[in-house]
């Protein structure tokens, strides 16, 4: 009988194993893409829910933020967002284009409009409204 370990790592393989056989998983609406101009840019354009995530690997609050995002991403309402990532200790340009002056900001926008942000928030029901607003 397989043990837990065995079936997660079956689990954290199949998007690879399946891959040469022309078969993917696709992602989910809550995967974090990293920054980069060109995709925010074409997403903007193409009118989608966005939500900028600044986070830093050794901040609690960014550690605490991101299953909720990831909770939020599985509801059929937000299939559209996309997020982009912005690792605060290595993007300081991307920071001074959003005035973003600490990790765990959150920015929404709806198309190239900015709708909200958020700083340090960890309420469920709070980021959840902020990610409304991108809709």
């Amino acid at each position: 009988m397989p043990n837990r370990r065995s079936i997660l790592m079956l689990l954290a393989l199949a998007p690879v194993s399946l891959s040469p056989l022309g078969l993917t998983v696709p992602a989910q609406a809550a995967d974090a893409l990293p920054y980069t101009p060109e995709a925010f840019e074409a997403a903007q354009k193409a009118g989608k829910p966005i939500l900028i995530e600044v986070s830093a690997p050794w901040c609690p609050i960014c550690k605490t933020q991101k299953p909720i995002l990831a909770k939020l991403g599985e509801q059929a309402r937000f299939k559209d967002l996309v997020i982009f990532e912005v690792d605060f200790d290595t993007r300081k340009d991307v920071l001074r284009r959003f005035d973003a002056r600490m990790q765990s900001t959150l920015i929404a926008f709806k198309g190239e409009t900015e709708t909200g942000r958020s700083v340090g928030e960890t309420q469920p029901e709070w980021i959840e409204g902020l990610v409304e607003k991108t809709l």
